[in-house]
Parts: structure tokens; C-alpha cells; sequence
């Protein structure tokens, strides 16, 4: 089965047809299908946002689309940033950001979680919704090189997830604990 992914972040594409593509399907970034568009991310939860993207792209091509939502909550910013993780500051300052706004805050006071959704739109255009979240810390400064966004800044078990591998993070994150469900709820339909 072909499935369109409402993104053409290479990172994500790369976590999602590591999960998936074993399972014999095949995943697409939307510009290849010629699905090139920015979804305004208007909801007010990761649900809606993923729906939003999803059902964009799915209306564009008609194909089953997989879309996803998901951002850093800092108990200590009041799950700050949440939903607007992606425009928190501009690219290449978020981390930034939130580890100033953290500078004074105490190690027990750096709980956080990263939380993520996804929507399935199968080819019949019903929408199925599966969550993931990663229980975490505040590290007090970037570390690692691995993945993207908050990753440098998101402690797991004492390292950042950019301090692990791809294969760890894919086992542990919250987008490979909502594609565990996809997988789940995929596997029933062949």
C-alpha cells in the first residue's frame, strides 16, 4: 500500500518508513506526489493539527495520508510550548529558548514530555488518530548531534535523544510509540 506523508521533513520520513516500510508499505513525502503545500496548523490540540494536515493532503490526492503532530511540553512553562513547538521562536532558536527560559529552574523541576499524534486517513477518507508520549527532563544545555528539533534538549534516561541512536529513539519516542499503534491498526487491514 502507498501512503502519503503530510510532510517533507526528511527526518520524520526517514523514523516513519522505518517503522513501516518492513511492513511492505511504501511511504511518500507529499512534494513527490506533487502534494507541495503548508497546512496552517490552527488547532488547538495535536489532534486537530494532524487531522488538518492529513485530510489537506488526502483531498489533494485521494491517497490513504499519514500526518503528524507533535511537540515539547515543559511542566515548568505550563506545557509550554506545546502545539506551537514548531513556532516557538524561529528555526535554530528553540532550544535556545526554552533553556533560557528554564536557567533557574531546579533539576526536580524539569519534567517534560515530548507528545505526539497521528492521523491515518485511510483511501475511503475515515481518519483513525494514534498518540505516543515520551516522559522526560530539561537538560541544562544542548548535547549530541542526533536527531532534530528539541532533541538535543530532551533527557531520556540521563542522555538527550540526540544522543542516541536512531534505532534507541525508535524504540522509546513518542512518535514511535503513535506509529506502534498505526502499525497495529495497519497489520489489521491486510
Amino acid at each position: 500500500m502507498k501512503i502519503i506523508l503530510a510532510s517533507n521533513n526528511g527526518a520524520k520520513l526517514a523514523e516513519i518508513r522505518a517503522m513501516l516500510c518492513p511492513m511492505g508499505f511504501e511511504i511518500i513525502p507529499q512534494a513527490q506526489i506533487g502534494a507541495d503545500i503548508e497546512v496552517d496548523e490552527t488547532g488547538k490540540t495535536f489532534a486537530e493539527n494532524a487531522y488538518l494536515k492529513a485530510k489537506a493532503v488526502y483531498d489533494l490526492t485521494g491517497y490513504p495520508v499519514i500526518a503528524d503532530d507533535s511537540g515539547l511540553e515543559v511542566d515548568a512553562l505550563g506545557g509550554a510550548p506545546g502545539v506551537y513547538s514548531a513556532r516557538y521562536a524561529p528555526s535554530g532558536e528553540r532550544c535556545a529558548k526554552v533553556l533560557a527560559e528554564m536557567s533557574d529552574v531546579p533539576d526536580y523541576g524539569r519534567g517534560a514530555d515530548f507528545v505526539c499524534c497521528i492521523c491515518f486517513i485511510n483511501k475511503d477518507g475515515s481518519a483513525k488518530f494514534f498518540h505516543g508520549k515520551c516522559y522526560g527532563k530539561i537538560a541544562k544545555e544542548k548535547r549530541g548531534e542526533g536527531g532534530f528539533g528539541y532533541d538535543p534538549i530532551f533527557l531520556y534516561n540521563g542522555r538527550t535523544f540526540a544522543e542516541l541512536s536512531a534505532e534507541e529513539k525508535n524504540t522509546v519516542s513518542h512518535r514511535a510509540k503513535a506509529l506502534d499503534g498505526l502499525k497495529k491498526y495497519l497489520g489489521g487491514l491486510s
